[in-house]
Order: C-alpha cells, then sequence, then structure tokens
C-alpha cells in the first residue's frame, strides 16, 4: 500500500473540508464531544450502530459521524469500527452491555482511519484486534502525523490527545478472507480488491445478510465515494464485485450513515462508471489535467454537500491519473 500517498490525501481532504464552508467557528464537520448514537436490531445477536441525526442529514448529502455494529454468538461479542475517542467507544460498549454479558472477544477496524480505529485504546486487554495487514503498516508508520492533523481538524480537546496505538492481534492479509467463529454465528471478513484504501475490510453476516462496508460506500445517494488513493479502475472493479456478492435482500451498514438495501450501491457504480468514461474521453483527446476537470462537470450527481471539493478536487484527478498511466 502507498501509504504517504494515502495521508497526503487525507490532508488534502481535511483541508479542503474546512475550507469549503463545513466548519462554523473552526468546529469541525462533525464534533466527537457531542455526537450520539444509537443502535438499530438487525436480527438476533445483530445490530448496528449510528449517529441519531443520520436519517436526517443522509438524504441530504451531509456529512455523517462514523457508523458500526456488532454481533453477538453463543461465545462473545465482535465489534465492527471502534470509534473516534473514547466518548463515543463508551457509547459502544453501553449498548452492548445494555443486551447482553458476553465478553468482547474481537474488534476490527475496516480501515486505519482514526475515528474507525482510535478506540482500539479502550476495549478489554484480551480483546483480539482484527486488522487488515495494509492498515496495521500505515498506523506503525505514521500514527503521530495522524493523530496531528486529526486534532488540526477535527479539534482538540476531542479526546485524540490521548489516543496510543493499539493495532491488530488478527491481520488479514491483501485479497484474503477470516472466518470468526463466535459460538453459533460465523461471521466473514473478506477484502474484496482496493476500495477506498488498500487496507479496507468488508464484514459479512451470512445468516442475517448483513454486510458492514466501511468508507468504500459512505452512505445512501447523494453521497459519492472518494479515491483517495486514486485508484478508478480497482475501485470500480471492487465495487462491483461487492455487488455481485450480495443477494438482493442484503442490509448494508455503510461508513457514516444508517441502513442501506444493495440497490441503493449502483447509484456508487454508475458514478465511477461515468467518471470513468468521461475522463477516459478527456485523456483520449489529449486534455489536460485542468482541462479535464474543467470538462468533466457530471451536474446530475452534485446533490451531495461535498461534491464541489471531492468530484473535482479528488475524483476527476484520481480517475485522470489513473487512467492515463493505464494508457
Amino acid at each position: 500500500m502507498k501509504s504517504y500517498t494515502i495521508f497526503c490525501f487525507l490532508t488534502v481532504w481535511i483541508s479542503s473540508l474546512f475550507s469549503i464552508g463545513f466548519a462554523i467557528a473552526d468546529e469541525p464537520v462533525w464534533d466527537g464531544n457531542t455526537v450520539v448514537l444509537m443502535s438499530e436490531k438487525l436480527a438476533e445477536g445483530v445490530y448496528a450502530f449510528y449517529p441519531d441525526n443520520a436519517h436526517d442529514l443522509a438524504p441530504q448529502g451531509l456529512p455523517i459521524a462514523t457508523s458500526g455494529g456488532f454481533i453477538i454468538g453463543d461465545k462473545g461479542v465482535l465489534i465492527i469500527d471502534t470509534m473516534l475517542n473514547k466518548r463515543l467507544n463508551s457509547q459502544v460498549q453501553s449498548m452492548i452491555g445494555a443486551v447482553t454479558k458476553k465478553p468482547i472477544l474481537y474488534a476490527l477496524n475496516t480501515s486505519y482511519h482514526g475515528d474507525h480505529s482510535y478506540g482500539n485504546m479502550y476495549l478489554p486487554s484480551d480483546t483480539k484486534i482484527i486488522q487488515h495487514i495494509n492498515a496495521k503498516a500505515y498506523i506503525d508508520k505514521h500514527f503521530k502525523a495522524d493523530t496531528e492533523f486529526m486534532i488540526k481538524n477535527f479539534g482538540a480537546g476531542r479526546g485524540i490527545e490521548e489516543i496510543v496505538p493499539r493495532t491488530g492481534d488478527i491481520l488479514v492479509p491483501a485479497e484474503g478472507k477470516l472466518v470468526i467463529d463466535l459460538g453459533g454465528k460465523s461471521v466473514e471478513v473478506i477484502d474484496f480488491g482496493f476500495a477506498q484504501t488498500g487496507g479496507d475490510l468488508f464484514v459479512w453476516e451470512p445468516e442475517s445478510k448483513v454486510m458492514w462496508t466501511g468508507n468504500p460506500i459512505i452512505a445512501i445517494k447523494p453521497s459519492l465515494p472518494w479515491l483517495l488513493d486514486g485508484h478508478l479502475i480497482e475501485t470500480l472493479a471492487t465495487l462491483n464485485r461487492v455487488y455481485d456478492f450480495l443477494p438482493p435482500d442484503a442490509r448494508i451498514v455503510p461508513g457514516h450513515g444508517p441502513i442501506m438495501g444493495r440497490n441503493d450501491i449502483p447509484w456508487h457504480i454508475v458514478y465511477l462508471r461515468t467518471v470513468k468514461q468521461n475522463v477516459q474521453k478527456a485523456v483520449d483527446q489529449g486534455l489536460t489535467l485542468e482541462e479535464t476537470v474543467e470538462k468533466v462537470k457530471m451536474e446530475k450527481f452534485k446533490g451531495y454537500a461535498l461534491f464541489n471539493w471531492v468530484h473535482p478536487g479528488l475524483n476527476v484527478p484520481a480517475a485522470y491519473h489513473d487512467l492515463k498511466n493505464k494508457k
């Protein structure tokens, strides 16, 4: 994984996010000191959690704090994503404690991003952390710099200052798959290929037909994928693989929103496919990057609140470089 490239993209992401009007009086786009999580029971022993304002914000394409979930088997519990800080992780553990006294056996990070993994340090010492091998490599190399820009841009005094890294005990290799036996429930952890980063994991509970996607699928329409590491072709192929894998009645817990259905995924695939087609035409015509950004407007996708940054500032340039290199 080109971890230094991902870090540069994330730095640009945070800086851009705050330069386009989503921060008010230097406050972050969502505040880890005020977010309130709610849980939703999806099946026996299967729960999602997400911010209590997610149902209102998602259809508007507005930024939403992190979503996740937990699965309870006869032996114990698996947490999917451990949140940004102690306050939010405590909410997750309280939700679990309200429905079971079984131990937290595992916690999985769908990516290395701090809002999905910083809470690892607050879990019981015997809880096993599951990460993609590339996610652990990123944290081992970039943790200090990662927390510095998180503090700068998500706010001081949000509990990030006290975070110390706690990385994977169980590592999923590239393109790998892991089956976790919780006792009466087998949970599949899958790397479907390059998605938003080179270290994304998808979690599938086959009995309830629920999948956690992390950030490769952020929320329902009009939200859009973010090509953080510039791999348009691979990301599009990965989302197609995920879509083909899921049965028609599958439910999806995205990275930052409430429950979705399989039929919500084509919006994201069509967007990337349209980016690919339009940028490929520009590359074939010999246009520069600046000319391509100006040409590839894609007005029909503008409902996403972050469109004016994520599309021209990140996705079109990423597609341009990817397609030009492939050519």
